[in-house]
């Protein structure tokens, strides 16, 4: 029996997560969790979980973390909000089931140093495809890892023909049903540009050996190619319960979780390059990525501002890559990495942002 917290708990992940604790009593017991807002979704969780230990923002759920005994903690915070809650769940001794990939990103190091081998299960299916890949050989025989992108509501258009996109166009994700924040970075790309970065940071692997292809039917969720030319690939119908039931319980499969792929109905799986020119948000990542120290929080930081100015009207959808492309080129790195100078950049990237959205208004 694992005692679960999960942190995010009204949100897409860790409503789902729920159902896989519902569906497995036997296996897991749900000992706490928090939100950011949605006080009467967490009373009807509390209720039905029989719940002591609840938490409302980001430092209740730190808090919670260090207070709560668990063996587990579900991070799906959205945004970099959620490092406090990471940092303190590697710090309690707890295996973190990560699905808030901007802590990672944003902490780079700190989080790295933080954590003991093993300890960070990722949760992002591509992430958790590629964990499950790597069970076929060892670092040594890694020749590259292949992070497929679903290529969101704009596959297959032009720059030019994403000049006038919308928000409701973007928000039309043809796969998943994820919050407005992620289902925008995927339309951008700066999805998959942060899960290259989280990429490198979870399993080691340089930069160069990191590709992004485009694969719109989501079936296959990454692959890991070995030196002797064998491509292994986790595949399943699109679902979040997979992943999350083996971040709950890894390395150990749950039974039931999810619905195997049918073989016996003809399907075509299609594989194709992404446009760096319509899409460069991948390219900037990985520059981003090499450069460390608290580039990954400024481009995190300028994308989340650009985001929410692109839903409020005030700057167009290429405008959001563009602004965090002149974010990240004025931003001079400090001398020594720590929590405060992340901080500190975080805070200077969202000001530079907003002044570069005024002045383009």
């Amino acid at each position: 029996m694992r005692r679960i917290i999960v942190l995010g708990s009204t949100g897409s992940i860790g409503t789902q997560a729920l159902d896989v604790i519902r569906a497995n009593p036997r296996r897991f017991e749900l000992v706490g969790i928090s939100a950011g807002s949605d006080t009467e979704l967490v009373a009807q969780q509390a209720e039905e979980f029989h719940l002591e230990h609840t938490a409302m923002g980001a430092v209740e759920s730190e808090q919670l973390v260090r207070d709560v005994e668990a063996d587990v903690v579900l991070n799906a915070i959205t945004g970099s909000i959620g490092l406090g809650s990471t940092l303190a769940a590697l710090g309690a001794g707890r295996t973190l089931a990560l699905a808030n990939k901007e802590s990672l990103i944003v902490g780079g190091a700190l989080v790295r140093q933080a954590a003991a081998e093993g300890q960070i299960v990722p949760v992002d299916s591509e992430h958790s495809a590629i964990a499950q890949a790597l069970r076929s050989g060892v670092s040594a025989e890694v020749r590259r890892l292949v992070l497929t992108a679903s290529g969101g509501p704009f596959r297959g258009r032009t720059r030019a023909e994403l000049a006038d996109a919308t928000p409701e166009q973007a928000l039309a994700h043809p796969t998943w049903n994820m919050g407005r924040m992620v289902t925008t970075n995927s339309a951008t790309l700066v999805n998959k540009g942060l899960e290259v970065i989280e990429a490198h940071l979870l399993f080691d692997v340089p930069y160069d050996d990191i590709e992004v292809v485009v694969h719109p039917q989501s079936v296959v969720h990454s692959m890991v190619e070995f030196v002797d030319g064998s491509t292994i690939a986790q595949a399943s119908p699109p679902d979040m319960r997979l992943p999350i039931s083996l971040g709950l319980d890894w390395p150990h499969r749950v039974g039931g979780v999810g619905r195997p792929l049918d073989w016996r109905t003809a399907t075509s799986w299609t594989f194709e390059p992404l446009d760096s020119d319509a899409f460069p948000a991948v390219a900037l990542a990985k520059a981003v990525g090499r450069a460390g120290g608290t580039f990954p929080a400024v481009y995190n930081a300028a994308n989340e501002q650009a985001v929410n100015a692109f839903h409020d009207g005030r700057v167009p959808f290429l405008g959001i890559v563009d602004t965090i492309q002149q974010v990240v080129d004025a931003h001079e790195a400090p001398d020594e990495l720590t929590l405060e100078a992340l901080v500190d950049a975080e805070t200077w990237a969202r000001a530079k942002a907003d002044e570069l959205i005024a002045a383009a208004a």
